[in-house]
């Protein structure tokens, strides 16, 4: 067995400021520029080969929804077939190498990201996913580093996880990739999402089909290019953005299918893992499904809360990146006694807010990441307006002249079963309901019980005993749980992200336990000296 060659220790790449006058933000400026004066064409990769097909799809900026951005070919079944057989054939090759080498393909591409590529990541996702500066900094950049440095680390601690041995018998544990292909669906609102689900199981030797989301191409593109800089063989990770329902058809009805590496919405993760229990049959193994999905995420605040941290950590999870964060804070309890300050300070700090083009570096709130969203949305405030049930406290309104923007707005409900505690929307909707201080119990009941999801959550409070008691009965409601802090911002290393319930697998991403979904373990057992004769001495 090769040497596996002092990975270095990963440390949380550092998150640049774009202040004024700095380099950062004139390398940043340029990068936008360049990147929204061309239109960038987007092949199908396969088997290390460019392919232009007959179908594209036009990538557009959803500030300026006539810009296009960029034009994407579509993988057509011929392709996804010979995509197959490429991986499967490259895998052969791959899973033999050893682990420094894989390793120093995903370390190259996270210098290579952090470094020279830094400016044009996240500017393809200002420009392509409507994120301002900071918060494409710390997804594109820093996310996607840490998530490449750390699962080469945490890759090496697994192969380092071995069984005792002992005298005269030599006992490990080989952890082989799953045999087979691995299915990566990507999402449109992190970029650091797109390059973690294809290069977490490619790093333990698996080979990989990744569909990114044809909103997020211009990054995933330009990440996929780095990968390709960074010495990744050609037929290890093969790039075929399509439609959806025509990639995932093909790719669930090919036995070799070893696993999927999922984020997305629950009804999408529901229809892949009925796809594959449909044709269980025909697999050569059982599929791996890991699937990250949506959240009603919440904010309990108790009557000891600290109004000022409880209203900045509602603006920010709630507005930034438009509330378009599986984890954004999207239902919220408040005391009666504290809500009249935190209703006036929430209008004040939301008023502030400023709404437009995240080019603009002025801007908090840029626009929805398309149509459907942007249409979605305003159905939902169309409905509060309407319902005598729930009130706008602030904003509600949208404006699809330019760009998809949807004011950020907080509506107050007197029914905590409302949908709008309930449902996902996921954009820039936060929902309150105020309930009597002496209620503690049944409030806390009625956090675990309104919503299917258990992704994130928050608490706020002083009291020590109300801490505690909300830490034991909300265990099970969010697999991601702050206190006295906003529930958005996991960092990999820090807090591995994922829920459970209809929020998905909970695998844990930015940590080892991934890792664990991504190889088939064989237990080998070598004797150096053997019996030599099978009777026992009982039997004498």
């Amino acid at each position: 067995m090769s040497a596996i060659g002092n990975i270095p220790i990963p440390i949380n790449e550092p998150i640049l400021s774009y202040a004024p006058g700095s380099a950062e933000r004139a390398a940043l400026q340029a990068a936008i520029k360049e990147l929204a004066g061309v239109v960038t064409e987007i092949p199908v990769v396969v088997n290390g080969h460019e392919h232009h097909t007959n179908k594209t799809v036009a990538v557009t900026s959803p500030q300026r929804h006539q810009h296009r951005l960029a034009t994407a070919h579509q993988a057509p079944s011929t392709l996804l077939h010979d995509a197959i057989d490429g991986a499967a054939a490259a895998q052969h090759d791959w899973e033999h190498w050893s682990f420094a080498d894989r390793a120093a393909v995903f370390l190259k591409a996270a210098d290579l990201l952090s470094g020279p590529w830094r400016a044009r990541m996240n500017a393809a996702t200002i420009l392509g996913q409507g994120k301002t500066p900071h918060q494409a900094e710390i997804d594109a950049a820093c996310e996607l580093a840490d998530f490449l440095r750390f699962n080469v680390h945490y890759a090496e601690r697994l192969l380092h996880e071995q069984p005792i041995s002992v005298p005269g018998v030599w006992n490990r544990l080989d952890y082989r990739p799953l045999e087979g292909f691995v299915y990566a669906i990507t999402p449109f609102n992190f970029t650091a999402i797109g390059g973690n689900l294809p290069t977490t199981p490619a790093i333990l030797g698996n080979v990989v089909l990744w569909k990114p989301s044809t909103t997020a191409l211009l990054s995933n593109w330009l990440f996929y290019q780095i990968l390709r800089e960074a010495g990744l063989p050609p037929r290890v990770i093969q790039f075929v953005p399509g439609e959806s329902a025509a990639v995932t058809d093909v790719l669930l009805s090919d036995p070799r299918l070893a696993g999927i590496h999922f984020t997305g919405s629950t009804p999408v993760f529901h229809q892949l893992w009925k796809g594959v229990s449909e044709r269980l049959d025909q697999y050569h193994a059982y599929p791996r499904l890991v699937g990250e999905t949506g959240g009603k995420n919440f904010v309990l605040a108790h009557s000891s809360a600290d109004v000022e941290a409880l209203v900045t950590a509602l603006v920010r999870g709630a507005f930034e990146y438009q509330g378009q964060k599986c984890s954004a804070a999207s239902r919220c309890y408040i005391p009666r006694s504290l809500w009249s300050r935190v209703e006036a300070r929430l209008r004040e700090e939301i008023g502030k807010l400023k709404v437009g083009d995240p080019a603009d570096f002025s801007v908090f709130v840029g626009a929805v990441i398309d149509s459907r969203a942007f249409k979605r949305l305003e159905q939902v405030l169309v409905a509060a307006k309407a319902d005598p049930r729930v009130g706008v406290i602030a904003g509600g309104n949208c404006n699809a002249g330019e760009g998809w923007f949807v004011e950020p707005t907080l509506l107050e409900t007197s029914d905590p079963h409302h949908q709008v505690m309930s449902v996902e929307f996921f954009g820039p909707i936060l929902a309150a309901y105020v309930y009597e201080d002496n209620r503690w119990d049944d409030v806390l009941t009625l956090v675990d019980s309104a919503s299917p999801y258990a992704l994130t959550g928050a608490i706020f409070a002083q009291e020590r005993s109300a801490i505690v008691s909300a830490d034991r009965r909300l265990r099970h409601a969010a697999g991601n749980y702050y206190v006295n802090d906003k529930c958005t911002g996991a960092v990999v290393g820090q807090q591995p992200f994922g829920g459970a319930r209809a929020s998905g697998t909970n695998d844990k991403a930015g940590s080892i336990l991934n890792l664990y979904r991504w190889v088939s373990p064989r237990a080998i057992k070598e004797v150096g000296n053997p019996p030599k004769d099978w009777r026992y001495p009982y039997l004498e």
